[in-house]
């Protein structure tokens, strides 16, 4: 984005054009009153014209304060306007002349590093710590108006060869060292052996994950603590996952380096999930980019917003496509969805009866279509617990433990193949699952009994070399493949009723 500032003679006015949005045109309004609050000279005299460039973009966000405020300086000569280039401004301006923060920060500061010639970016206190997290970043940080306005004053002048003041300084650029992000802990769940089990191998894979059960099963407890299995982030996942959050606003300084776990609720719509918006911004899906999305009570859902998941489960992206503007999103995150069973949700509980006829059940679960489940790896039924059981289960094997045997089998899939086997696509399927004859044999029938399409067949293939890594195992055996098959029978209907 650039602003140019005009002045000429004429009937005093100050014209904004650049397809500004109410927050952008307010600027006016703001820079008059810091300029003249700041003891700084505002041209009432003139006819001022901003101009946003490029013209057909759409502008919103009251970042543009800052530089529209430098601007009408230079252009009344008040501060040196050839000292402006080399340097990017972003900061929302306050009545007084003291900025505030912007939302993006760090989405500006990493599109900066692939610029040519690098260019140095100034922002307020809270947007500049943020940006300065990118490796090698040139941010100073300025707190007032005035900070800025003195490092570009005319050569020769008292201030502009002073030093500079307190609220201008520059920030150290680069990731702080972080520490060991902390998650809920699994070992907080009882039982559920199978359900544990489960979480296991779709971390060590990136496999997506439905859970079947009663209310009460321990359902969300499970979801809320996968993020927990997942690796540490690398700088590069943590950078793109705080650069979709900077965009939304929703980045904070104690989250860096930790996995996101979003969980809208199910009356979200789907460009909430997705994104959307005039100009486009980054839905649920984008927010948990290197993270967790879990979508708790799935059938409950818009079917139009569920139907949106497809292309993203298989791509990892989302675009955007308007009238207007195009947008694309990163969404590579690991999927996790809960449901009750049937409508009452006590198909199949032991201590309650259902009261469900077959026809309300085919309808619940046919909310969900067939090729979203076939995008879903691994489907598991999470049985109700007994009271005895609940408060008698010894704790289980804590995050830690789990996530170790994930962190090494996916260390063993990045060392063969680059990837995740979740990523695995066309012949590289053929190429790194390396079955046995036993196990294709078994896979073939178990795929011609269940009816399984050609992806269902292929995931079920990946979910099998995932559990063979987990096993230190050189090749897929029969015991993974049929282990597999297991996560991929898909919804029952021929529980208790």
């Amino acid at each position: 984005m650039t602003v140019e500032v005009h002045l000429a003679n004429g009937l005093p006015s100050f014209t904004l054009v650049g397809l500004a949005e109410t927050e952008v045109k307010e600027a006016r309004e703001r820079v008059r009153s810091a300029l003249q609050n700041a003891g700084l000279e505002f041209p009432h005299n003139k006819r001022i014209t901003v101009n946003l460039a490029p013209a057909d973009l759409p502008k919103d966000s009251g970042r543009f304060d800052l530089a529209i405020a430098l601007g009408i300086l230079a252009a009344s000569g008040q501060i040196d306007g050839s000292r402006l280039a080399g340097h990017e401004f972003a900061g929302e301006l306050s009545l007084s002349g003291e900025l505030r923060p912007v939302r993006g920060a760090l989405a500006m500061s990493l599109a900066l590093q692939a610029a040519e010639p690098a260019l140095a970016l100034v922002l307020p206190p809270g947007s500049a710590e943020e940006a300065a997290l990118v490796p090698g970043a040139a941010v100073w940080r300025a707190v007032h108006l005035l900070d800025v306005v003195r490092r570009f004053l005319p050569e020769g002048s008292a201030a502009a060869d002073g030093p500079p003041g307190e609220g201008w300084s520059r920030m150290a650029g680069g990731a702080p060292a972080a520490a060991p992000a902390v998650y809920p802990d699994l070992a907080d769940v009882k039982g559920q052996a199978a359900a544990k089990r489960a979480l296991e191998i779709a971390a060590a894979g990136g496999h997506g994950l439905l859970l079947v059960g009663p209310p009460g099963s321990g359902k969300s407890m499970l979801a809320q603590r996968f993020a927990g299995l997942l690796p540490p982030m690398t700088v590069q996942e943590a950078l793109e996952s705080a650069a979709v959050a900077s965009l939304a606003g929703q980045f904070l300084l104690e989250r860096w380096a930790r996995r996101p776990t979003c969980s809208p609720h199910h009356s979200a719509s789907a460009a909430a999930l997705v994104g959307g918006g005039s100009p486009p911004r980054p839905g649920e899906i984008s927010l948990a980019h290197q993270g967790v999305l879990f979508l708790d009570e799935l059938p409950e859902f818009p079917r139009a917003a569920l139907e949106a998941l497809r292309e993203p489960l298989e791509t990892g992206h989302i675009t955007i496509a308007r009238a207007a503007r195009r947008s694309q999103f990163p969404a590579r995150f690991q999927f996790v969805g809960a449901m009750n069973p049937c409508p009452c949700g006590w198909r199949g509980a032991a201590h309650r009866a259902c009261r469900c006829t077959p026809d309300q059940v085919a309808r619940y679960q046919g909310k969900l279509s067939g090729p979203l489940l076939d995008r879903i790896d691994l489907h598991l039924e999470v049985p109700a617990l007994a009271p005895r059981e609940l408060l008698e289960a010894p704790p289980g094997e804590s995050t830690a433990a789990v996530r170790a045997r994930c962190v090494a089998a996916r260390g063993r899939a990045l060392e063969r193949q680059g990837k995740p086997n979740q990523a695995l696509a066309g012949r590289e399927i053929d190429q790194h699952a390396r079955l046995d004859a036993a196990a294709a044999a078994f896979l073939q029938t178990a795929a011609a009994r269940l009816g399984w399409s050609a992806r269902a067949t292929h995931r079920a293939l990946k979910v099998a070399r995932s559990i063979a890594d987990l096993e230190g195992a050189a090749g897929v055996q029969v015991a993974h493949v049929a282990e597999a098959v297991q996560y991929r029978r898909g919804l029952m209907m021929d529980g208790a009723g």
